[in-house]
């Protein structure tokens, strides 16, 4: 097993504790307790390297919702943080992604159709609270901005607000709304929301398009395959991004080429291209990269479930 000196889950829960104790036992100090309940914030908000190094993905996936129920208890003392508010809804976001959808995604692969829906539908509510810390956040920080955000509204007046130092709040705020529609499409007042994360997303791009060593352009990969050339997409506009995310996260990231085989090289029913694409994941050393090590070993986890049902996905 590589180490590194990154902090582990375990580790964060021994950092966090203490001030959570203290936030408890001094509820009298009001400036002590202030402080308390934003020092806890910074320690869980910081907690993203410590998962995102760790090389077990199901000694995080059961440490997570610790986490996030500490931060929505940190929050409820904290209304107004946005820091909060920002990391909720990305670690809603990647929980949800990295486990609930994939299960249902497994689940849907096998044919089990009732653990399928069930999972799409707690992965749905799960992103919608996720999508609804983020448009608190942009609140916090553009009083009244979400509402101009709104389904079938002129969204260039409420886009115009964002700045550079808003491209990760737009980003896990478009990311967890984009992925609520994706999983409750038989909501058709949800479905319509779709075009504001989609210009969400756009706008995020147009403003630091590096943000993320690629994820803004990884974002689009999975977009542009389910779009037609004539509507801004397609197979094309797909792989550029797929070679600018690679480029951005130095050919480092496993994810982009996941999602382009998963969403262009099935779409187009290129079997070849999609086994060359995926065996070439399980070939890379998911370890090499710390700061990448979990998103790689779960693109890999993907990767390996996607070509046990390579038959169920490509026609013959």
């Amino acid at each position: 097993m590589t180490t590194t000196n990154v902090a582990r889950p375990a580790d964060l829960v021994k950092r966090v504790l203490p001030i959570l104790a203290l936030v408890v036992i001094v509820p009298g100090l009001a400036g002590c307790r202030r402080t308390a309940i934003r020092l806890a914030a910074d320690a869980v908000t910081g907690s993203g390297t410590a998962y995102a190094s760790d090389d077990d993905p199901q000694l995080v996936r059961d440490a997570v919702p610790f986490g996030l129920k500490t931060m929505e208890a940190l929050l409820g003392e904290d209304p107004h943080n946005v820091k909060l508010l920002g990391a909720l809804a990305s670690n809603f976001t990647q929980y949800t992604y990295a486990f609930v959808q994939t299960d249902a995604d497994r689940a849907d692969l096998e044919g089990k159709l009732d653990a399928a829906r069930a999972g799409r539908d707690r992965a749905r509510k799960l992103y919608l609270r996720a999508r609804d810390y983020g448009l608190r956040g942009i609140d916090e920080r553009h009083h009244g901005a979400s509402k101009g955000l709104g389904a079938g509204r002129d969204l260039g007046p409420a886009l115009a607000k964002f700045e550079k130092r808003d491209v990760e709040l737009l980003y896990w705020t478009a990311a967890s709304w984009t992925l609520a529609i994706s999983n409750g499409k038989g909501e058709m007042g949800l479905v319509a929301e779709l075009p504001t994360p989609i210009a969400m997303m756009e706008r995020a791009l147009a403003l630091d398009e590096s943000w993320g060593e690629g994820a803004l352009h990884e974002f689009f990969i999975s977009l542009d395959a389910t779009r037609s050339a004539a509507e801004g997409g397609g197979r094309e506009r797909a792989k550029a991004h797929l070679e600018r995310a690679l480029e951005l996260s130095m050919n480092k990231k496993l994810g982009p080429r996941v999602a382009y085989a998963e969403g262009v090289l099935v779409r187009q029913q290129d079997r070849a291209s999609f086994e060359r694409e995926l065996r070439s994941v399980l070939d890379a050393n998911a370890e090499e990269v710390p700061k990448y090590r979990l998103v790689n070993i779960l693109a890999q986890q993907r990767a390996r479930m996607l070509l046990a049902h390579v038959d169920d996905l490509f026609v013959d």
